[in-house]
Order: C-alpha cells, then sequence, then structure tokens
C-alpha cells in the first residue's frame, strides 16, 4: 500500500513514518530528508533550495518537489509500497501525484502550535553526515552539552527550526498545506489522528489503521 503522512511541521511525521515502514517492510521517503541531503551532499538544486526556499521558512516551489518526489517513487524498491513524509504540501502537489501512483489512505496528525514550537526550537542534530543523531533539550539531552552521544561530533540547531524561520514554516502550512484536509477528506482517504503520545503507541495505531483499510480493500 502507498501511504501519505502528513501534518505541521514537528509533529512527528517522520519518526512515526520511519518506525511504521520498517515494521510493513515498505521505503520511507522524506523529501525534506531529500532536500537537506542535497544540500549538505553540494548538488546545485539542493543548496538553491536550501538558500532560496527551506532554509528561509518557504516551501520549495511545486515544480521541483514533484519532480525530485516522482523520480524517487519510480525506483524499484518502491514496487512494495512507501510511505511519503512531507509530500504533498499543496493541492498542485496532490493532484500531480494522483495522476502518477495510487494512494491508499492519508494520515493527519495534529498538535497544538505551542507544543510544535517547543518541539523545533528544542531539537538538535548531529553535524557528522553520516551520522545524523537527533536529541532534543525537551526530551533527549545529549550527556555532554552540545556533543553527540553516538560519534562525538558537535551538534546544531537547524536553520528551519530557529524560532523566527519556524513559525514562519507554520504560517505557510496553515495557508498551503491545511486545505489538503478538504481534499483527502472528499475523497475518504484521509485519517486524523493526534501526534501527541507516546511514539510506540502512536504507531501500533497507524498500523492497525492500516491493516484495517487492507482487509476492507
Amino acid at each position: 500500500m502507498n501511504i501519505i503522512f502528513f501534518g505541521p511541521p514537528q509533529v512527528g511525521k517522520g519518526s512515526y513514518a520511519s518506525r511504521v515502514a520498517e515494521k510493513l517492510g515498505i521505503v520511507h521517503i522524506s523529501t525534506g530528508d531529500m532536500f537537506r541531503k542535497m544540500a549538505a551532499d553540494g548538488d546545485p538544486m539542493g543548496i538553491e533550495a536550501k538558500e532560496k526556499y527551506w532554509g528561509k521558512g518557504n516551501l520549495v516551489p511545486d515544480d521541483i518537489t514533484t519532480r525530485l518526489l516522482l523520480e524517487r517513487i519510480r525506483k524499484d524498491d518502491c514496487k512494495k509500497g512507501f510511505i511519503i513524509d512531507g509530500f504533498p504540501r499543496t493541492i498542485p502537489q496532490a493532484e500531480e501525484l494522483d495522476r502518477n501512483v495510487e494512494i491508499g489512505i492519508v494520515f493527519n496528525f495534529t498538535a497544538d502550535d505551542s507544543l510544535l514550537i517547543k518541539r523545533a526550537t528544542s531539537r538538535r542534530t548531529c553535524g557528522n553526515k553520516s551520522c545524523n543523531a537527533i536529541f532534543s533539550l525537551l526530551t533527549l539531552n545529549p550527556k555532554k552539552e552540545g556533543i553527540c552521544d553516538k560519534c562525538g561530533s558537535a551538534l546544531y540547531q537547524r536553520e528551519d527550526e530557529r524560532p523566527e524561520i519556524f513559525e514562519e514554516r507554520l504560517n505557510i502550512y496553515k495557508k498551503q498545506t491545511s486545505p489538503l484536509v478538504g481534499y483527502y477528506e472528499k475523497k475518504d482517504m484521509l485519517v486524523s489522528m493526534s501526534g501527541v503520545g507516546e511514539i510506540k503507541d502512536i504507531v501500533d495505531e497507524i498500523i492497525k489503521v492500516i491493516y484495517a483499510a487492507e482487509q476492507d480493500s
């Protein structure tokens, strides 16, 4: 089954998607991670996307993101199914996705803005590209301040997780991405869930919903 996870930034989409994908034996695709890796690797498209768009809290243009996503889902490892995290973010992206692939179910995760801002501004990422571990000053402090527990590299705060940029990301989400709720509701594909709680409990509930949908199809 092909699945979409969407919701505001820092609601937990990536954490849920990676765990659910592993349990189901399918691929987890994050367009945000793809752009960040491209920028870190010096890819011109990734650098442009960072400097002009996501590094300033703005959405990358539909044509760029859609092209990147469609190239990814055409690879052989996606034939058994996949979970897309962070795409689509606009109605045109959703319409183009529908023209190219069949989506089985769409999860919409929700949380209060105040919690999302706390999560974002407390997050720290390992600067070692081969490690990329993530810590939280709220729930998962490193043993040594500013240093990764796993590899000993310095931790940093991503540009798009600074308070002023993150709040702009939230505003953009509400304006451009939240209309997707209505789009998928009309298709009777949407399942809304709280993004607040223990990750294991939320993942277990997601898998129950997926299994039930597969039996009904």
